[in-house]
């Protein structure tokens, strides 16, 4: 096997790892638990979402953040779609859109669909992100 193509495996399994971990900690966070994020992000880890007013700094912050919405997020299911792991030596770099379907009044159930990127590195042979940015997918505009 040429070294090329032994190098391209390795990124798939490592990438099939990354999005692996990225599910788990987004199954955990659909049922309200934030803290399979804080369990997989560095102590310098940096994050920014539409509900943050500044970039948080640090997996005190983000903690402290999570604190605030523990077990007020219910999501009955969601979408990855279209995950890219782009890796570069000791950084993986996860890109995907996401759907949350999420329910709503009257029985009834909201799609809220999102941009993600996550940045996560290799230290002592672990991966851990350490910058997270969540934005809302821009909404299209009625004809």
């Amino acid at each position: 096997m040429s070294i090329r193509r032994e190098r391209s495996i390795l990124e798939e399994d490592l990438a099939k790892e990354i999005i692996a971990m990225e599910c788990e900690a987004l199954d955990r966070w659909g049922k309200g638990d934030p803290w399979g994020f804080t369990e997989i992000s560095t102590a310098e880890v940096t994050y920014y979402d539409p509900y943050t007013e500044r970039r948080l700094d640090g997996l005190e912050a983000l903690r402290q953040f999570y604190a605030s919405i523990e077990g007020k997020i219910r999501i009955e299911r969601y979408e990855m779609i279209n995950p890219r792991v782009q890796i570069h030596g000791d950084t993986a770099v996860l890109t995907f859109n996401l759907i949350d379907y999420v329910p709503a009044s009257g029985g009834l159930t909201r799609e809220v669909h999102w941009n993600s990127t996550e940045v996560y590195s290799r230290n002592n042979g672990e991966w851990k992100i350490v910058h997270t940015h969540w934005s809302y997918i821009k909404p299209k505009l009625q004809d």
